[in-house]
């Protein structure tokens, strides 16, 4: 399953590149994808851990960029 995702708050592209990493450590992560430019996320995972795996993908980007909001 892969969802897109509207980012807010992004300031930098180095942090973009550095929540694109953590994300795709996370298990269950098929691809993702960090764009600074386009302040969107694209993220690719199984289908029936989806929801955890948006759990973790939260937690990560707060701990890289504490102001930035993933818009549902």
């Amino acid at each position: 399953m892969k969802k897109k995702f509207k980012l807010q708050d992004l300031d930098c592209a180095n942090c973009a590149a550095k929540m694109e990493d953590g994300i795709k450590k996370i298990p269950g992560v098929l691809d993702a994808s960090v764009s600074f430019m386009m302040q969107k996320m694209t993220i690719e995972a199984e289908e029936d851990q989806f929801d955890r795996i948006m759990e973790q993908v939260v937690a990560c980007c707060a701990k890289v960029e504490p102001d930035c909001k993933i818009l549902m």
